[in-house]
């Protein structure tokens, strides 16, 4: 399972976002960042999978309906070989595949 660590404006997921876990997590979805959270800390984050890859789109878009911005940094390699599986470059910056 995930975890969200906040520290400031940036939250860093550790663990597991997979199919299994997504559905416990997608309830909580509103509640899992507070309003300081800009920047979204994906290094710690040991494996995602598609149902993963959503949530993390979903967590931008619960953002962007609060009106704020919200941005992803370090991506690992297995998560950026997803961006890039499922042509999502647009969602990830640069910054966010420096794992790459």
């Amino acid at each position: 399972m995930a975890e969200f660590t906040q520290q400031g404006s940036i939250c860093h997921i550790s663990g597991r976002l997979s199919q299994e876990e997504i559905p416990a997590l997608w309830l909580r979805r509103k509640s899992l960042l507070n309003r300081e959270v800009e920047v979204i800390d994906l290094s710690e984050l040991s494996y995602s999978d598609s149902a993963g890859i959503a949530f993390i789109l979903e967590l931008m878009s619960v953002a962007r309906a609060e009106k704020r911005s919200l941005s992803f940094t370090s991506a690992s390699e297995q998560l950026s070989k997803l961006i890039d599986l499922y042509d999502l470059e647009l969602f990830f910056n640069e910054e966010a595949k420096q794992g790459k």
